[in-house]
């Protein structure tokens, strides 16, 4: 996904062709820091750094704890950080993603739903077609197209 996304960016996002939503979908079972994970990124969202501390977070995957250590790797206020981390102040709003990616299908990670909104109710969606596992980016350009036309 790593090579994938940045295309999609370019080609499908940046144009305003796709809209891109994120929702977070740790999976415990297997790992057991997942959860605070994906709470680390939130709590960096808090201080304007959501996409760097999920970046770092993929690219030191053995070495997360301390948390407080990417904070300060990323010049967050580390004491609003772990304030923020002890406090379980985004645990609520991952469980909640977590809960409608079971209701849709997916269980593992990553995977993807590609779908078209209504025009006339942007919260309807139709052609949902879903993609498991990370996948080359003409895996994605097939079936964005398709919907597309």
């Amino acid at each position: 996904m790593r090579d994938t996304y940045p295309q999609i960016d370019k080609e499908y996002i940046k144009t305003g062709k796709v809209r891109y939503a994120l929702m977070d979908l740790p999976l415990e079972r297997i790992h057991k820091l997942a959860f605070k994970a994906a709470e680390a990124t939130y709590c960096a969202k808090d201080q304007g750094k959501y996409w760097e501390m999920h970046t770092r977070l993929f690219e030191y995957p053995k070495a997360l704890e301390p948390w407080s250590g990417h904070a300060e790797a990323l010049g967050l206020n580390v004491g609003d950080f772990n304030a923020c981390m002890k406090a379980g102040k985004h645990a609520d709003a991952i469980r909640a993603d977590m809960k409608e990616a079971s209701k849709v299908g997916i269980t593992g990670t990553p995977g993807f739903v590609i779908a078209r909104t209504d025009p006339k109710d942007p919260k309807k969606v139709t052609g949902v077609t879903f993609i498991r596992g990370a996948q080359a980016f003409a895996k994605f350009k097939a079936e964005i197209d398709k919907l597309l036309k």
